[in-house]
């Protein structure tokens, strides 16, 4: 059926692909990085997307059976569009988790300094270049700073300073002090020497107590040695005295050191500096309401993917086979509107390391609006429903081929949650200069890559290539290209070169769900491909994606993006010729699989763009029923 021409009745099936996706596009592939702007860590963005995909596979049966029941399809469907649009939007309200910042401000004869230390799994290469890219114009950095007056430091700033009230003090220190020693013990690189010594100094006129401070920091006066940052402070004022105007350049007769927590307005400090520990965001409100909002939108959007599936499979009739020139659709409206949403969010963050991401919220809740337009104008049909066959498909699943499948399927699950949660985790750690300022520019054209240099031209070639090269081959295929992929990564220095290796996910994405749908289709017996189709899906997310997006979390957390993804390829490509083996002792030893419904290939089988995980559930309803 040729993309130009169209039923009339099929248009608003085709607009509603175009805008849901469209709609989704700004949102669903930035929000991990948008939960770590919030401060999450990629373990608990990790967990989050752990449990996601199984409300998915809940949501798909709960409101199949309302629907079926009550005959409400056209309506939960509509509803469904607009839960996504309230639980989408409702998270640009949920304001970021305030992380602890320490540093210690070094002061000698010559100037004064301070210094960072970031936890090790928040460190990067390049810290300098995303301080400096929020300061172009050379303007200062001011940050409030609470200090440890150790005795040694305290004498400078009473005698060098100025700060006559520090000398002869005996206030007693806040909690901060056993604060920082807890975090010195974890830390060892922040505040060392000062919390040791503090808590072993006698108190006599020089007790421990806390010095308040306002420091002027440059950011072009910025350094990096190993992971830590050195800025150069070129002004202090005593926030505790009525001469607070008085702006004196901080030196000291001798070189000493203290711990201080700081406020700065500099929001690359807080994104590289503050500790967020791995549990600690949990006791935080924020966390639950980015949990129930994520697990409300993705509630959402599964029940909207099931029924709109269902409702187009109605309209197809004796022609399912035209399911994919509906859905392709879909691919294009996700493609030009994810550049869009990218180009919106660094045109509006002016530069800023931290980005602002209102315009893509706007932009969602605009364009599922019209969604619902489009969806109000779907015809509804009679659909018929699944055969109860358990006891056949309990029998396929003996057969050890369709276990290898079943394997195969989880590994390649674990893999694409590799790169759909974390790919521009790692892309932001990567970013340097000017790439800090067209970031989300960057990523929004990677999303256009995949879509359109990569999915597209492997769905119109799938069918050929599975003819040629057949199933198991095609299976081994994507495993290999996954494992270049990651290694790809995993050499990766400047990040517009991820653009290129995108052109992969043809072969990692395309390709893998090509097979893997209409090999579902092939082995399954007469009258059961609905469930085979939809216990496919389960296992690919919600033990395959599941299960990859916890450990990557948890890898992300620990280690560095470059090491992660080395590792992901280099096993990647160590199952891919454990794969080849087992496929060639299989069939050396006349294990094989006899299509039960005698169909060679399914070129009707489904094919979906990359954010449609969700969708892979009980969507292929009614393909060969009708």
């Amino acid at each position: 059926m040729p993309l130009c021409s169209a039923r009339a009745e099929l248009l608003p099936m085709k607009a509603h692909f175009f805008l849901f996706n469209a709609g989704t596009a700004p949102i669903v592939p930035f929000m991990p990085v948008y939960a770590k702007q919030l401060g999450f860590s990629s373990a608990l963005v990790g967990t989050i997307y752990t449990i996601l995909p199984f409300t998915g596979m809940l949501t798909k049966p709960i409101v199949g059976a309302i629907s079926d029941r009550f005959r409400c399809h056209k309506l939960l469907f509509i509803a469904s569009i607009v839960i996504t649009i309230v639980s989408f939007f409702a998270i640009m309200y949920i304001p970021p988790v305030e992380g602890q910042l320490l540093g210690e401000v070094h002061c000698a004869p010559a100037y004064t300094h301070l210094k960072f230390c970031p936890p090790p799994n928040r460190t990067d290469r390049y810290m300098v270049d995303k301080v400096m890219a929020e300061h172009k114009d050379n303007t200062s950095i001011t940050c409030k700073m609470e200090c440890i007056g150790t005795p040694e430091f305290t004498t400078e700033v009473c005698s060098v300073w100025g700060f006559k009230h520090y000398c002869s003090t005996t206030q007693p220190s806040s909690n901060f002090i056993a604060l920082a020693q807890a975090h010195a013990l974890k830390d060892p690189n922040i505040g060392k020497t000062a919390v040791i010594k503090s808590t072993t100094t006698p108190a006599p006129v020089t007790s421990l107590q806390d010095l308040k401070f306002e420091g002027a920091l440059q950011p072009y006066h910025t350094e990096q040695f190993g992971g830590c940052l050195f800025i150069r402070m070129t002004g202090v004022r005593d926030l505790t005295s009525n001469d607070y105007q008085n702006e004196i350049a901080p030196t000291c007769r001798r070189p000493v050191h203290t711990t201080c927590k700081l406020a700065c307005d500099s929001p690359a400090l807080a994104d590289i500096g503050e500790d967020r520990d791995l549990e600690t965001p949990v006791v935080h409100y924020q966390f639950w309401a980015l949990v129930a909002c994520l697990i409300l939108s993705w509630m959402g959007m599964a029940a909207v993917v099931s029924i709109g599936d269902t409702l187009c499979f109605g309209l197809l009739g004796d022609r399912p086979g035209d399911y994919g020139y509906q859905r392709l659709w879909g691919s294009v409206g996700w493609g030009y509107f994810a550049i869009i949403a990218g180009l919106l969010v660094d045109m509006f963050s002016n530069g800023l390391v931290v980005k602002n991401y209102t315009p893509v919220f706007y932009l969602m809740a605009v364009i599922l609006i019209l969604d619902v337009v489009a969806a109000s104008r779907i015809k509804q049909t009679e659909h018929k429903q699944s055969l109860n066959i358990l006891k056949d498909v309990r029998k396929m699943l003996m057969n050890v081929r369709i276990l290898v499948f079943l394997l195969w399927c989880i590994i390649v699950g674990m893999c694409t949650s590799l790169i759909w949660n974390f790919l521009f985790w790692h892309l932001e750690t990567l970013a340097k200069g000017n790439d800090v300022v067209w970031l989300k520019t960057l990523q929004g054209a990677i999303m256009a890559v995949q879509c359109f240099g990569g999915e597209l031209p492997f769905f119109f070639i799938s069918s050929w290539m599975l003819k040629k090269i057949g199933h198991v081959n095609a299976m081994s295929l994507v495993l290999f290209a996954f494992g270049v992929r990651f290694l790809l990564y995993s050499i990766l220095v400047d990040v517009w070169w991820c653009l290129p290796i995108e052109l992969l996910n043809g072969l990692t994405f395309g390709t893998f769900y090509a097979t893997m749908a209409s090999y579902a289709s092939i082995i399954a017996p007469p009258g059961t491909e609905a469930t085979i189709q939809g216990m496919v899906g389960a296992v690919f997310e919600g033990i395959g994606l599941s299960s990859g997006s916890f450990i990557g979390g948890l890898l992300f957390f620990y280690m560095d993006g470059a090491v992660v993804f080395r590792m992901y390829g280099l096993i990647v490509l160590s199952l891919c010729c454990i794969h080849i083996c087992v496929q060639l002792y299989l069939g050396r030893h006349g294990t094989s699989i006899a299509s039960t419904s005698g169909k060679e290939f399914n070129h009707s089988a489904r094919y979906a763009s990359p954010n449609d995980a969700i969708s892979m559930l009980g969507d292929h309803n009614e393909l060969t029923n009708s």
